[in-house]
């Protein structure tokens, strides 16, 4: 079976993440949303839910149904916080990425995108044959998500405090899409560093 080149998608929150992916699956690229994964790992009564209740009881119910803003509240303002919460979950996260790989690559795909915002914080880079961030202007992407998530600046900042650099996406990243400006700029970047993949594996 011929080995599926998998590439990593991350970047900073309101850089326009779900724009690049969406150009991607366009061009026949099978997406593993990472936040849909996360979110089927710490779903009503999972086992990563009850591990988590141990560490922030206050965000569970009895049910172990997890209070996502609550618990963005404390992880995103208290660093030790988010450490623990990364340590906790990201087992479960990759484990459920390793299980969805197989699975698209038994399917005879040739091309995996892992849309992953904690891409490097998990270590899902290390499954990754090419990476590639999307940034954009740091008040751009504050409307972005106060538009999206409706929350407030201060919660914005504190959850861009807790996040790597965009110097640090530059330098970990074997490609690089600005995504300030409007969608068909950034298409326009995406397309041409799909091109350069395909050529990349491909000979």
């Amino acid at each position: 079976m011929k080995k599926c080149i998998i590439t990593g998608l991350t970047g900073q929150s309101g850089a326009g993440k779900t724009t690049v992916s969406n150009v991607f699956k366009n061009e026949g690229f099978s997406v593993i949303n990472c936040d849909l994964v996360a979110r089927n790992v710490t779903k009503q009564g999972s086992e990563c839910n009850r591990e988590l209740s141990k560490y922030f009881p206050e965000c569970f119910d009895n049910n172990f149904v997890l209070d996502r803003q609550k618990l963005a509240k404390i992880v995103f303002s208290d660093k030790e916080s988010l450490l623990l919460l990364n340590a906790t979950i990201f087992p479960y996260i990759t484990k459920a990425i390793e299980t969805e790989i197989e699975y698209i690559s038994a399917s005879g795909s040739e091309y995996i995108l892992l849309d992953a915002p904690t891409l490097f914080e998990s270590g899902a880079n290390k499954l990754c044959d090419v990476i590639v961030s999307c940034i954009a202007d740091r008040e751009t992407r504050i409307e972005r998500i106060a538009l999206r998530d409706n929350i407030q600046k201060e919660l914005i900042e504190n959850r861009f405090n807790s996040q790597k650099t965009e110097k640090y996406f530059i330098e970990h990243s074997d490609y690089i899409i600005d995504n300030s400006k409007d969608k068909h700029f950034a298409e326009l970047q995406c397309k041409e560093i799909i091109k350069k993949i395909k050529r990349r594996f491909n000979g």
